[in-house]
């Protein structure tokens, strides 16, 4: 990967690590993609010689479920920039409620900006075709990076509590072909930007990193049944630390993407994707996941 430097030993320790998960469950068969990056300099420097790390089946695309809705944020700082979109506070009360609470109603209104299209019965061929076009400007914005973790993803779907209806399950074509897409290494690099104040500009990274930010006390998150902690890679952080992230979960997909600071280590930002009924259903793997992580880095790691 190009936005951090190969480190063997990490890649060993995280092949044996998810290896081992997969055992204890009875193997998940391929069910799980992870990349770990792990600061050795200043976070907020992005520099490629900060950051080590390593990816297990990081390239191969899954459903993000609401994980999509970092990209969807990202896209909207991008739009902000341009003078695409108007800012004000109903918006900045949709983003809030799209990344703090995962809530479908803010995602469907926020896509609707970015895109200029929506929701609503089938439409007949030719007008079907205009709205798809205008549905993939996320996608095209994302592309014109010149990423290569980009490759194979797509970010032009809604998130749904039930499903979507009309157009929109016309949009995800008779095989669910056109379901959002992403990778762990996609996802680790435009949170990478976030975290190191290059995504759009230092200011926007700030609104973004603001919403990110995720409670770790104990009564907060009780309070909270779906804090996106729990049942996630925060869980397994020990006292003390401090979490940003944006949770994914529904019945076939149990995923998260974390950027964390402990105390006395070094930051770390750690994405792992889990696809299927069994890493969906099981909410200890990535909390397990994490506290071997953490484990790891108060040694040298090996495998």
């Amino acid at each position: 990967m190009g936005f951090y430097r190969q480190d063997p030993a990490l890649e060993a320790w995280l092949e044996a690590a998810v290896g081992r998960i997969c055992q204890e469950r009875g193997g998940w068969g391929g069910a799980i993609s992870v990349t770990c990056l792990i600061s050795d300099g200043d976070p907020q420097g992005g520099a490629v010689s900060a950051w080590r790390g390593a990816s297990l089946a990081g390239d191969r695309c899954r459903y993000p479920a609401s994980v999509i809705k970092l990209f969807y944020l990202a896209a909207t700082e991008a739009w902000l920039a341009q003078d695409l979109l108007i800012d004000g506070q109903e918006l900045r009360r949709a983003l809030a409620d799209m990344i703090r609470d995962s809530g479908n109603d803010a995602t469907s209104y926020v896509v609707d900006l970015l895109t200029g299209t929506r929701s609503g019965p089938e439409l007949p061929p030719e007008a079907f075709h205009r709205w798809s076009e205008q549905r993939l400007v996320v996608n095209r914005w994302f592309e014109a990076l010149g990423w290569p973790e980009w490759q194979g993803c797509n970010a032009c779907q809604k998130t749904w509590a039930e499903g979507p209806y009309g157009r929109e399950r016309q949009s995800y074509g008779a095989a669910l072909e056109n379901r959002n897409r992403l990778t762990t290494a996609m996802t680790s690099r435009l949170l990478q930007a976030v975290m190191a104040g290059e995504w759009v500009s230092p200011q926007a990274s700030t609104r973004m990193r603001d919403l990110l930010a995720r409670s770790l006390d104990p009564a907060e998150r009780q309070a909270d049944p779906e804090n996106q902690v729990d049942g996630f890679l925060g869980q397994g952080l020990p006292t003390g630390s401090r979490l940003w992230s944006k949770a994914g979960w529904m019945s076939q997909a149990r995923h998260d993407a974390a950027f964390c600071e402990v105390p006395g280590l070094p930051p770390f930002l750690l994405v792992a994707f889990g696809e299927g009924a069994g890493p969906a259903t099981d909410e200890s793997w990535l909390p397990g996941l994490c506290r071997a992580l953490v484990d790891s880095l108060k040694a040298p790691v090996s495998a």
